[in-house]
């Protein structure tokens, strides 16, 4: 599909907070990986179809015959907004086939007569295919000219999503707004913001939550999630590559205007034809803009210039869902049990992971993702992955070894020290008169020896003290110093 247009009490209190800062912060806040991010999305975003079916009615000489050419097809990328089945795509994806353009019936009557008309004209010739290019031109000229005036099409066109699992649906066009022209509009008024709603019968779908495109700056990290055409008709892939959607990284790359003046996020995420209509999603798995157009190189088969692609905002889309039925506040079951086993899963808690991936399948079941996450839940249950040593826990028990270890000696010294006073203390109760009792209890050989004395002190040995031989009456007030080594 062409896309153009298109995360004690001071022991106690740090040990708390070491501990916090191991934990983390609360589920509510938890910061996703890329991976669980995309997984929240992917299941959200579906193949949209544009078919058209006609039936030609034609005479190639021999009376009138129908024929039915093969359809004209094209693909986009959509994604549900609401889980009652509403999904939010581009308007030039839908548009062929809701609103067929005029060279439509003349592209099906052509195809007819060259499929139905001028082979039988070149056997009744007795000339075989590819053996007179010429005079098949000129056949095939002649065939255009003579029974294209008369051919009669009749239209049939459908729009079509394709789930992951493989469901094709068909849908409903609820709101339709044009693609932005390349010129102006032929009345004089600009094309439309290039989105489109449908909807199709069924609840309890995956949705994708808005973000606020207001918020996104330059640098923001983005996905882009879509069904590339490339990727659906690679020849190498089997038919599973159609309904799995592919994702590309980048980030916004800047803010800009379209011709109308309507704004547009600049993206260097990669996109091709098929992307159309994909929604990029922040780094919390939530839609801020919807891929529109590309930049094409100069010329007439000018390709893709990768690196300059423009999104819708998100903003922009709940403009367009105004006065519809989508309420975009409304909640998926499917989401809940699904981003619950997702965090389980992150977390390592595999049982409780396969509770929810086994409800996510009951309601919406064989999306490819939770048949995948089940399924790895289940081989890690039967089969568990080896626990990582736990640094953190042995770090907290050495830290609060260490603590404890300190603490007892504090305390210990605290207690030895306890009625300790410093000289200064000595020389100010002095000065002030109140005639402390000082004695000097040091060892004989310490006190004999030292040339220190201490004016007015008393002298009592250790051994006389703990004897109890020593004995003075001391008034109840006054102070007792002991100097001692």
């Amino acid at each position: 599909m062409s896309l153009t247009p298109l995360r004690t009490a001071a022991t106690t209190g740090l040990a708390l907070s070491l501990l916090l800062s191991w934990t983390g912060p609360g589920r509510a806040e938890r910061t996703l990986s890329v991976q669980e991010a995309i997984l929240r999305a992917k299941p959200a975003v579906a193949l949209v179809v544009a078919e058209v079916v006609a039936e030609v009615r034609l005479n190639c000489g021999s009376g009138e015959i129908q024929h039915t050419p093969p359809p004209f097809r094209e693909t986009g990328t959509g994604w549900f907004i609401d889980a009652r089945g509403f999904i939010i795509t581009n308007g030039h994806v839908v548009q062929p086939a809701h609103t067929p353009p005029r060279w439509m019936v003349n592209s099906f009557a052509k195809r007819a007569i060259e499929s139905a008309c001028v082979p039988a004209i070149l056997k009744r010739m007795g000339i075989a295919p590819g053996e007179r290019p010429v005079a098949e031109d000129q056949v095939k000229r002649q065939a255009l000219d003579s029974v294209l005036p008369s051919t009669k099409v009749k239209l049939d066109p459908g729009i079509f999503v394709v789930l992951s699992n493989g469901t094709r649906v068909r849908a409903e066009v609820k709101k339709y707004s044009p693609p932005l022209s390349v010129g102006d509009d032929p009345e004089g008024k600009m094309s439309g913001r290039d989105l489109a709603l449908l909807k199709i019968p069924g609840k309890d779908f995956p949705i994708l939550p808005l973000a606020d495109s207001k918020a996104a700056k330059i640098g923001d990290p983005i996905h882009i999630l879509g069904f590339p055409g490339v990727v659906l008709s690679h020849e190498l892939l089997n038919q599973s590559a159609t309904v799995e959607a592919s994702v590309t990284n980048g980030a916004v790359s800047g803010f800009k205007q379209d011709k109308a003046n309507q704004p547009v996020i600049q993206t260097d995420a990669p996109a091709a034809w098929g992307n159309s209509g994909g929604p990029a999603v922040t780094a919390r798995g939530e839609m801020v803009g919807v891929l529109t157009f590309v930049s094409l190189a100069p010329g007439p088969e000018g390709g893709i210039v990768q690196g300059f692609n423009f999104i819708i905002p998100s903003n922009a889309v709940r403009d367009f869902i105004q006065g519809t039925e989508v309420k975009v506040s409304a909640e998926s079951p499917f989401n809940k049990v699904w981003w619950a086993g997702l965090v389980e899963e992150f977390d390592g808690n595999y049982k409780a992971a396969e509770r929810y991936f086994s409800e996510a399948n009951k309601l919406v079941p064989n999306l490819p993702d939770v048949k995948r996450m089940l399924a790895e839940a289940q081989d890690k249950i039967k089969n568990p992955p080896p626990r990582p040593f736990p640094w953190a826990w042995v770090t907290l028990a050495v830290t609060l070894t260490s603590l404890g270890s300190y603490g007892a000696m504090w305390g210990r010294k605290w207690r030895k020290n306890r009625y300790r006073v410093a000289p200064s203390v000595v020389i100010r109760l002095l000065e002030e008169g109140k005639n402390p009792l000082v004695l000097d209890v040091r060892k004989p050989s310490a006190f004999e020896t030292s040339p220190l004395k201490v004016p007015g002190a008393l002298y009592v040995s250790p051994d006389d003290l703990d004897a109890g031989k020593f004995d003075i009456e001391v008034e109840p007030n006054r102070t007792v110093i002991a100097y001692c080594t």
